[in-house]
């Protein structure tokens, strides 16, 4: 049994007792965090106190209200652009590759995205379908823009991930607006939708690559898991499946229950790839537990990426029109 499991049952078993709810409430939640933030970083990665530091977050997860964010990076997880990036570069030559990007927000993982395959293979005709549930987002990502003003209101720096060389190679600027350039974002079919509508995927057809990155942990388990059983309707017959930001145990069993292929390339260091992420555990619901080799069916719980099964695909279509 992982530590995220018997942790969840010990927060099962403690919030049945209203004494118990009282007790392990903010003030509960406060001073621990006080505590951690003064441990060296070497005893933070002691099995212990991760043992510890998961209890804490299955009662953060638990007290949280979820909701969702549109802030996001430009690059924010490197080693998942490479892994793309490689996939890309498998290719025929002059070959179509599609690509759909689930919950896209403000247009900057798009970009990222495209920018590494088209650096690196500007002959394939990629077709390419961005999607978010807000026309506002949508918006923002259309017009490719992006400025010290607008960035305030989707995240604190959207390029602090960025070098000197990516934000000259990636955008025109004039009068302290950023414009990506048109080679990168040339061909997206920009559209308002949600990811856990069986009827977009039939819309948009099966695609190659899906990205379906840091919306699901903004969502309660149940409808998480809902919501990534659909995304598999997204995915071409063995296409390949990116879907980090989601509660571990909720991917973990979605993908033993459909029998998805992780891939175990770069895995660790996707999983490890956006700091923010890992810097938020145990603080944070979306906060990213440390890699952990020792935990039953690891290679699953960490994997960021899966290649989904044809058979386990249409299975899960008949079900969800069902």
């Amino acid at each position: 049994m992982s530590d995220s499991v018997m942790s969840n049952s010990l927060i099962r078993l403690l919030s049945r007792n209203p004494v118990c709810r009282r007790i392990l409430g903010k003030p509960f939640l406060r001073v621990n965090e006080a505590v951690w933030n003064r441990l060296p970083a070497s005893w933070k990665r002691s099995r212990p106190v991760s043992v510890y530091g998961a209890f804490l977050n299955s009662l953060v997860r638990m007290r949280s209200n979820r909701t969702q964010f549109h802030g996001t990076f430009f690059m924010r997880n490197r080693p998942e652009i490479e892994l793309i990036r490689c996939l890309a570069e498998q290719q025929p030559a002059n070959s179509a590759l599609k690509m759909t990007v689930l919950a896209c927000s403000n247009g900057a993982e798009v970009y990222s995205v495209l920018y590494a395959i088209r650096s690196a293979r500007p002959d394939l005709r990629l077709e390419v379908h961005a999607i978010d549930i807000s026309q506002g987002i949508i918006d923002v990502a259309r017009e490719a823009v992006y400025s010290p003003e607008k960035t305030a209101l989707v995240s604190e720096n959207i390029f602090e991930r960025l070098t000197q060389h990516e934000i000259a190679s990636m955008f025109d600027e004039e009068n302290g607006r950023f414009r990506i350039k048109s080679w990168i974002s040339r061909g997206v079919d920009w559209q308002v939708g949600d990811a856990a509508d069986p009827q977009l995927a039939r819309q948009l057809g099966p695609a190659d690559i899906v990205i379906a990155n840091k919306f699901l942990c903004h969502m309660k388990p149940r409808q998480a898991e809902a919501c990534l059983r659909n995304l598999v309707n997204f995915v071409k017959r063995d296409g390949y499946l990116f879907v980090s930001g989601v509660d571990l145990d909720v991917r973990t069993k979605v993908a033993l229950d459909l029998g998805w292929n992780p891939i175990c390339e770069l895995l660790r260091e996707i999983h490890d790839g956006d700091a923010s992420v890992r810097r938020d555990w145990p603080w944070r619901y979306w906060g990213l537990e440390p890699f952990d080799s020792k935990q039953p069916d690891w290679q699953i719980r960490y994997a960021a990426v899966f290649k989904v099964a044809a058979q386990k695909q249409m299975r899960e279509l008949e079900h969800v029109t069902h």
